[in-house]
């Protein structure tokens, strides 16, 4: 049974919107755009009508509202019964993420571990979770239409594969149709996404996207071969922008979780920051990353504590297990009009601190207006258990976990 869960992409109107020192307000007192509609089920499938349910999910839905159990930077469905759970979708359709991936195979602590003799190829890219490009080295290859069976993500170019999900073969992220259904394996009449390395984002998603409001991106299978789904990009993976960075001062590798975006919404993106090292966050540029119904979005982290893996915490996560949907923090990222907005957001499925604190700070003389840290279990920056917001004006800043 689905957990209540943070669901979607970070929207830019809302994080351009949540501007620190005063101007940002944790409560709705301002109105956003948004990228997913809520609707908030119970067990049995029925909608969820207490008051903190229908603030959260009028704030969902661009309404200003006064609830805890929605932050100033992302849509979140959080719901006061223990039994409710929240369906991302814009009708009374079922999510196009109802078939979630069930935990990871209890892999080793290492993020790139055994992946090489089981990942899909397209001809000498490297199949590591890492990827095969340096950071902010472009791809070389242009991708060519026809050529690549459906049978396996091509990897390489920066893009790579997913291999621990149980129920995805091929390395892909999600297969799924414009009717939400979804599929174990990658097959004609329906839409493969895939997975970039570190800082980089897909850029495949059909323009048309379907009437009823879910997300869908990837590659088409067609005649069991793959095709681009947006003919204007030559390469599968592009970079964001080099405003921010993570960068890790705790003594084990941090498992940082980016949603599937456009496309099933889990939390299975992986960026594996080492112990003491360091990674470029996906900083998508809003003018011309995907947009939701119009809407600009941004990209969605999802941490877990400091020690789980990737394999395992990369997943959709059960019930009180404090990895995936249920990692302790949430982290948000974009741009828009030349600023960029870096967010740290509560996670309504998990009030645990995490093991370690978090803090966003200029690098290298960057200027950042705000302040903004997650600190022994209390936000600051903030309005105190919503979060915080800063902006980076000019520069750089990161995410530094202590």
């Amino acid at each position: 049974m689905r957990s209540t869960v943070l669901l979607g992409m970070l929207t830019l109107g809302a994080i351009a919107q949540a501007a620190p020192h005063g101007a940002h307000q944790h409560q709705h007192q301002h109105r956003r755009d948004v990228v997913t509609k809520v609707v908030l089920v119970d067990q049995n499938g029925n909608p969820v009508t207490s008051s903190s349910t229908q603030a959260a999910a009028g704030a969902a839905n661009g309404v200003a509202a006064a609830s805890s159990a929605t932050s100033s930077a992302t849509t979140i469905a959080s719901s006061s019964p223990a039994s409710a759970e929240a369906s991302s979708t814009s009708s009374s359709e079922p999510s196009s993420s109802s078939s979630e991936p069930s935990s990871a195979s209890s892999a080793s602590a290492s993020g790139s571990s055994s992946e090489g003799s089981s990942s899909p190829s397209s001809g000498g890219g490297d199949s590591s979770i890492l990827g095969d490009l340096k950071a902010f080295a472009n791809p070389t290859e242009k991708f060519e239409d026809g050529k690549y069976s459906c049978d396996s993500v091509p990897t390489g170019q920066g893009v790579i594969p997913i291999t621990w999900l149980n129920s995805i073969k091929g390395g892909w992220s999600s297969v799924m149709n414009e009717k939400g259904d979804t599929s174990s394996s990658c097959k004609d009449g329906f839409y493969c996404s895939y997975a970039c390395q570190a800082g980089m984002s897909k850029t495949q998603w059909p323009q048309q996207q379907p009437a009823n409001g879910i997300s869908v991106g990837g590659l088409e299978c067609k005649n069991g071969k793959l095709y681009r789904t947006n003919k204007d990009q030559d390469y599968l993976c592009s970079w964001g922008d080099k405003s921010a960075s993570f960068e890790s001062k705790v003594n084990k590798q941090i498992s940082i979780c980016r949603t599937d975006y456009p496309g099933s919404e889990n939390m299975i993106v992986p960026t594996l920051l080492e112990a003491g090292g360091s990674a470029p966050v996906s900083v998508v540029d809003s003018s011309s990353y995907y947009k939701w119904k119009g809407g600009k979005t941004s990209t969605q982290y999802y941490v877990n504590d400091a020690g789980v893996s990737v394999q395992d915490g990369c997943v959709w996560g059960n019930a009180g297990s404090g990895i995936g949907n249920w990692a302790p923090v949430v982290l948000g990222a974009g741009r828009t009009d030349g600023k960029t907005y870096l967010s740290l957001i509560p996670n309504p499925n998990n009030k645990k601190a995490p093991n370690y604190n978090i803090k966003i700070v200029g690098e290298d003389g960057g200027q950042v207006v705000g302040d903004c840290k997650y600190e022994n279990g209390h936000y600051s920056g903030g309005s105190g258990s919503d979060g915080c917001t800063v902006t980076v004006t000019s520069g750089k800043a990161k995410f530094v976990f202590y």
